[in-house]
C-alpha cells in the first residue's frame, strides 16, 4: 500500500520567509532520511517544493476555472514537501513518519493513496479500465525515460 507523507511548516518558518535557504544540518538529515528509505526499497517519490510565490490556485465556480498567482499569505500552513512510500502496513508507514526529521512546529501529515481497485463497483467499468490505460501508458513512458 502506498502512504503520501505530506510535509507542512507555518508560514512563518517557510523557506520563503526565513531567506531561501534551511541550514545545512537540515539538508544532511533529510539527506540520510532519504537515503534510508531508498536503502529499505519503500521510496516511491520525494519532492520539495518551490515558495508560494512561484505557485498558483485554481477555484472553480461550477461553470469557469479561476487562477490566483501566489504567494499564499492567508495559508497558516504552506506545503513544503512530500513523499509517497509503498510500504507493507499502515505500522510500517507510522514507523517511517516518526523517523522523519522535522523540526518543531512542521507538520507531517499521512493519508494513504487510493488504489484503483477500491473504486471498483462504485465507478463506472470503462471509467475503470480507461484510468488503467492511462496508468499503463505513465509506467510506460517512464520506464523509455529511464531507458534512454
Amino acid at each position: 500500500m502506498r502512504y503520501m507523507l505530506i510535509m507542512q511548516a507555518p508560514e512563518s518558518m517557510a523557506v520563503e520567509q526565513a531567506g531561501g535557504v534551511p541550514p545545512a544540518e537540515v539538508f544532511e538529515a533529510m539527506g540520510r532520511y532519504n537515503h534510508d528509505l531508498v536503502e529499505a526499497g519503500v521510496l516511491l517519490a520525494a519532492e520539495g517544493l518551490t515558495p508560494s510565490a512561484e505557485g498558483f490556485v485554481v477555484t472553480h465556480d461550477g461553470e469557469s476555472a479561476t487562477v490566483t498567482d501566489g504567494p499564499f499569505t492567508e495559508a497558516k500552513e504552506l506545503v513544503a514537501g512530500f513523499w509517497i512510500l509503498e510500504v507493507a502496513s499502515r505500522e510500517e508507514a507510522v514507523q517511517w513518519a516518526r523517523r522523519c526529521p522535522i523540526g518543531p512546529g512542521v507538520r507531517l501529515e499521512v493519508r494513504r493513496v487510493g488504489e484503483l481497485a477500491e473504486f471498483e463497483g462504485v465507478a463506472p467499468t470503462e471509467v475503470l479500465d480507461a484510468e488503467a490505460t492511462l496508468r499503463r501508458r505513465i509506467a510506460e513512458r517512464e520506464a523509455e525515460r529511464h531507458q534512454s
